[in-house]
């Protein structure tokens, strides 16, 4: 059916997003094997083929298209295939009945070459049991042991509707381990907790992944500081007792300096972003449990904000430390350069003083040549004046050559004068070409 009116480009898109994020509904007593993979931002193709090569295994049609997720059934397996923006999750669930909780992982009945060449870096892999309500409750000390003796953490989830335990360690399978206890949950209900708990500990993992970065940027930031400091010291003293300021050594070390700071920030940024992100995450799903405290227990809320709280802050004061030292460092560099800037001019105002004394110097050589100029051009015209006339007075003209020599002489001076004078102003008028 055509619409009577035109549709958005992205209007289906953006509906779908809301859908993304599905889950599998979930009837007690069922088990489920959680596995996030670190793939980067471009390993979506791969980790897309892989999947397509576990379908083509059991006989089940490539599908045209594959968008944020995927959802499947392998016989009584389901499998449901996440796509985030840095990794992709696969969550195996098995629903019937079980001895231990945690002895036999869901994810034992896939091939094993198919787990072996799953794209990225496994961060997290969790085994998940949901048991039913009309299973014994547990003691303090049968929890701790089927948690390897570990401290258990738990609450009451969903309104009191279920209850959720679990130690947050990996054990000796390579998993760590969530208990879930019906207490009236929907199968619903239950495929949202299994999926927010699941959540919970993939996003917690990739939150921490901000935690080694910083403390290794914390070093070279530490170093940079100290340099940056001996460099302003030096500075603020060669300024102060007069010494001669090698700006162009400073500069350069500044520039250096500058450089290796951005390098870090440029390495770490964008980690410390997204685990700040992820905590959100983390801090949002804890929200949407809804938990009620087990007395003797600590809340996931509270163990994971305990944790994960100093180590986010330790990313964000590192960001902070990495960007106010690049400020530093420009703020030096830029006083730097006006320095230099002024020595400069400093430089050209002595080189412009220098050549206007070579200038006016020249101007008074070329005054004194003027002047020579004028009284050879006189020398050699009197003497002319004067050849001319002793060879009119050698004619028998009545003429005494030495007597109008002598009173032509300041004449042609002053004509050789004037001529040079004039055809100095037109040069002048004419400039150069």
């Amino acid at each position: 059916m055509s619409l009577p009116f035109k549709e958005h480009p992205l209007r289906h898109q953006l509906v779908n997003e809301l859908h993304v994020r599905t889950y599998m509904p979930l009837r007690a007593p069922a088990r489920l094997s959680h596995v996030a993979a670190v793939c980067g931002e471009r390993g979506s193709g791969r980790t897309v083929r892989h999947l397509h090569e576990l379908l083509e295994r059991h006989g089940i049609p490539r599908p045209e298209r594959i968008e944020q997720y995927y959802l499947v059934s392998l016989g009584d397996l389901r499998i449901l295939w996440e796509r985030h923006t840095e990794f992709v999750s696969y969550t195996f669930s098995l629903p019937g009945p079980f001895t231990h909780p945690f002895a036999d992982p869901v994810i034992t009945q896939l091939p094993a070459d198919w787990l072996a060449e799953i794209p990225g870096e496994v961060i997290a892999a969790i085994s998940l049991a949901l048991e039913p309500a009309d299973t014994p409750e547990y003691s303090l000390d049968e929890l701790t042991a089927l948690f390897g003796g570990h401290p258990v953490i738990g609450s009451e989830v969903v309104g009191g509707l279920a209850r959720a335990y679990s130690d947050l360690r990996i054990h000796e399978d390579g998993f760590s381990r969530l208990l879930l206890r019906d207490q009236g949950l929907s199968p619903n209900q239950a495929g949202r907790l299994a999926k927010r708990l699941l959540e919970v500990s993939s996003y917690r993992a990739m939150a921490l992944l901000g935690l080694p970065p910083a403390r290794e940027a914390n070093v070279c930031l530490s170093d940079a500081e100290r340099r940056l400091v001996a460099v302003s010291s030096r500075m603020a003293c060669q300024e102060d007792r007069g010494q001669e300021v090698l700006e162009s050594d400073l500069l350069a070390e500044l520039t250096d300096l500058a450089a290796e700071i951005e390098a870090v920030a440029a390495r770490t940024s964008y980690r410390f972003e997204a685990s700040r992100a992820y905590y959100n995450l983390v801090m949002q799903r804890l929200d949407q449990l809804r938990q009620r405290r087990i007395e003797g227990l600590q809340t996931f809320t509270e163990f994971l904000d305990a944790r994960l709280a100093p180590a986010v802050a330790t990313c964000d004061s590192t960001a902070k430390r990495q960007q106010g030292l690049a400020e530093r460092a420009a703020r030096l560099t830029s006083l730097l350069r006006a320095r230099v800037e002024v020595e400069l001019q400093k430089q050209n105002r002595s080189l412009l003083e220098s050549m206007n004394r070579r200038t006016k110097l020249q101007l008074r050589l070329q005054e004194t040549v003027e002047g020579l100029s004028v009284i050879a051009i006189g020398y050699y015209g009197v003497g002319l004046l004067a050849y001319l006339l002793k060879g009119l007075e050698a004619h028998g003209r009545h003429i005494d050559a030495t007597y109008v020599t002598g009173l032509s002489a300041p004449l042609i001076v002053l004509i050789a004068w004037f001529g040079i004078r004039r055809m100095k102003s037109r040069l002048l008028k004419s400039g150069p070409e």
